[in-house]
């Protein structure tokens, strides 16, 4: 099965530490501790596969992460696998009565978070006896967020597990007892000399009143890759990505203070190309699917030498290549770099990128209207006379769906497509805002 889903995905062979782990998980209860970006989800989730069963209707693993957003990567990649098992995933700020229907028929894979894990036990929204797997994922940035009161609750409502395994990106003193890991196989991949990653840093001197001519001067310097911005704090965030917009350069920012929908769409958009720049805090700089970054910015330093290095992670992962740059003051020089890296010398006079060649559709329905991947394809490729090379990213999620388009086929599409309908109805399509 596990060569099946592989095929599905896509990947020709694992890595080490995959390998490492899918062994471990066959033994006892495991820690794995890899850097971010190294692929631990299939470390992780290829084991399910041998040892779920198909004729039990009951959740039978159990995988609890800090963030909305690595719930939904994980149940996608799980999907992607295409085992035939039900997943499911629940998260603050997701409708908590679709949860409940959706947990009417038990998934095989339940995904969430641990507040909403924790509300569905109180209300016993499903049953727990059939858990024999339990993966804390992410389990270092769970507790940075507060979340072992609720863990450990829910690990307490656990009477079958079997197998353990958390992972986590950094190595911590001691694992707390409330996990109930007891003599665990501990994977090390954190000092492997081959998944470190080829991270080119270099830094922008400039006044601290200048830093935002300088960070549009290294943006349009860096061009229409895709890059991450960091800042420390919400209200720098929207700050500048206003500031950037006004000066001609769009952009989506993500930030803990959003709306679920606005921080999945900017998200979207970042991944289909739509937005070439993503300005976030610390919030994204672990556990997304965001892939293919080459170019992380740092507007501002970030508190720690672990925060630094988890946002360089969002580069050069999977050992590609990526340069991280810091803005910094002449008076400034963070503890936590050895040396000082390389200048970057700005242009002068910045010319901003041309604009990405992808544009947002947004469609009124989704996964519960069950409209499908296949349906939009048809219907932007047929009725919109596309063709497959203009048509970018699709994802359906479960009430609307995002199609990436090239931006000078997008008001010729929407015209072909006027009164169409997906499933026997009409759904408002338009360009996403």
């Amino acid at each position: 099965m596990i060569k099946q889903a592989l095929q599905n995905l896509k990947i020709n062979a694992l890595n080490e530490m995959q390998q490492a782990a899918i062994s471990a998980a066959k033994k006892s209860d495991v820690i794995l501790l890899s850097p971010t970006g190294s692929g631990k989800t299939l470390g992780f989730l290829l084991p399910l596969l041998d040892v779920l069963d198909g004729e039990m209707a009951a959740v039978q693993a159990l995988i609890l992460v800090p963030s909305r957003e690595l719930a939904l990567q994980i149940e996608q990649v799980f999907r992607s696998m295409g085992s035939g098992f039900k997943v499911n995933c629940c998260y603050g700020g997701h409708d908590v009565k679709t949860e409940r229907n959706n947990l009417s028929q038990p998934p095989a894979v339940l995904i969430g978070t641990p507040g909403r894990i924790a509300h569905h036990l109180r209300r016993e929204s499903f049953g727990t006896a059939n858990i024999q797997t339990l993966i804390l994922d992410e389990f270092d940035k769970a507790l940075e967020f507060g979340f072992q009161e609720d863990m450990a609750f829910i690990i307490k409502q656990l009477p079958a597990v079997k197998r353990r395994m958390l992972t986590s990106a950094t190595k911590m003193k001691e694992i707390p007892a409330f996990t109930g890991i007891i003599k665990p196989v501990e994977l090390d991949f954190l000092t492997n000399s081959a998944a470190i990653p080829d991270l080119k840093q270099k830094v922008v001197i400039t006044e601290a009143a200048d830093k935002l001519e300088a960070l549009f001067a290294l943006v349009c310097t860096i061009g229409d890759r895709a890059t991450l911005v960091f800042c420390n704090h919400r209200e720098a965030v929207d700050r500048i990505s206003d500031l950037l917009w006004e000066m001609g350069l769009p952009n989506g920012v993500f930030h803990g203070g959003m709306e679920q929908d606005d921080r999945e769409r900017a998200l979207l958009k970042f991944r289909n190309g739509s937005y070439k720049i993503l300005i976030t805090t610390d919030l994204a700089s672990r556990g997304l699917d965001i892939p293919e970054i080459e170019y992380v910015v740092h507007y501002q330093l970030p508190h720690n030498e672990e925060a630094f290095l988890h946002r360089n992670g969002r580069t050069a992962r999977m050992y590609a290549k990526g340069t991280s740059y810091l803005i910094l003051t002449p008076e400034e020089k963070p503890v936590y770099l050895k040396q000082m890296p390389e200048i970057e010398e700005l242009p002068q006079k910045p010319v901003i990128p041309q604009p990405s060649p992808w544009v947002t559709l947004y469609i009124a329905a989704g996964k519960k209207d069950k409209v499908n991947k296949v349906d939009i394809v048809g219907l932007l490729l047929k009725k919109g006379e596309l063709q497959k090379e203009d048509l970018g990213l699709i994802e359906v999620l479960d009430h609307a769906s995002y199609a990436a388009i090239k931006r000078n086929q997008a008001e010729r599409v929407l015209q072909k497509i006027k009164g169409e309908k997906l499933k026997n109805k009409k759904v408002k399509i338009e360009i996403s805002r």
